[in-house]
């Protein structure tokens, strides 16, 4: 994967200081790393962007969103994106390390806030003026936080970061209303543990048996864990994964489709063409000319 281009959080910062934190507003983010954005490329970081003005498209692993006033976006590490904004447009970004935010605050991972949980995860909530509001005023006390030398700077600047985390999480849980009431806390603690497991092995396991294994749970009890927090089988979430990573490959990488196949696990090419086909609607070499016409 490393010919896919990974942009590191200091290509952005010029020098400024050694933290794992990124901030600035779109417009003058667009001057410093407009050519870090001529192709889709990967951030090894987590990326929280608001527009406030302006219009255009974000595509994030071959999804499009729409952006608008109000929009408020989240990425997880190695996610592909790429946007085309309008000249106008306006707003704010900031970026920060895994372990920038998770040495300071031990017992709440990243991966937790259900924006940044998963390749699958919703991320993109539209604002009204109200919401708009209350973000921008974070956004704002975090950027002078950023501009100062004042004494335990970081400490509020993560203290406002998770403000902006914590009240986007409950605003997405609006949405899911749904789980709550039919699925418990330790169901989400599983299943949070099922996807991180996913993202480690699934180049290799493609089993239900043997991340039920992982987790000390049988394979019927984590289907039924995942129906009930997404409505989808285990077997669709790790093909989901499996076939996200295909796209990336397939659009990102020069080699053959039989190298990408075994490359993902899949010692039959055509066995990986029917999977792929099953779950996006399309064969690979369609994909291919699709959006790489």
């Amino acid at each position: 994967m490393d010919s896919i281009s990974v942009l590191h959080i200091d290509l952005f910062k010029a020098g400024k200081d050694t933290s794992d934190f990124y901030f600035n507003t779109m417009r003058n983010h667009l001057v410093v790393g407009h050519r870090h954005l001529e192709k889709p490329h990967r951030h090894d970081f987590y990326a929280t962007i608001l527009f406030t003005e302006g219009t255009g498209v974000h595509e994030i692993d071959f999804q499009r969103y729409n952006v608008s006033k109000g929009s408020l976006f989240f990425m997880s590490p190695g996610q592909i994106h790429s946007w085309e904004l309008s000249e106008d447009i306006e707003g704010y970004i900031f970026f920060c390390s895994q372990q920038f935010y998770e040495i300071h605050y031990v017992n709440q991972k990243l991966r937790n806030f259900p924006f940044f949980g998963s390749v699958t995860s919703p991320r993109k909530l539209q604002l009204n003026a109200d919401e708009l509001n209350e973000k921008l005023s974070l956004f704002l006390e975090l950027q002078n936080e950023y501009l100062s030398q004042g004494i335990m700077r970081n400490g509020l600047i993560l203290s406002l970061m998770s403000q902006i985390f914590i009240h986007s999480a409950r605003q997405f849980s609006k949405d899911f209303d749904h789980l709550a009431s039919s699925a418990s806390l330790s169901y989400f603690k599983h299943y949070q543990d099922f996807e991180n497991l996913v993202e480690q092995y699934f180049t290799a396991e493609k089993s239900i048996a043997f991340y039920a294994s992982m987790m000390g749970i049988s394979a019927k009890h984590l289907n039924r864990i995942i129906q009930t927090v997404v409505q989808k089988t285990a077997t669709d979430v790790i093909t989901e994964r499996v076939v996200l990573e295909a796209k990336r490959m397939l659009m990102y990488l020069d080699e053959s489709l039989v190298e990408i196949a075994f490359r993902l696990g899949y010692e039959e090419y055509s066995y990986f063409v029917r999977v792929f086909r099953k779950t996006s609607g399309m064969t690979p070499t369609q994909f291919i000319r699709k959006y790489k016409a």
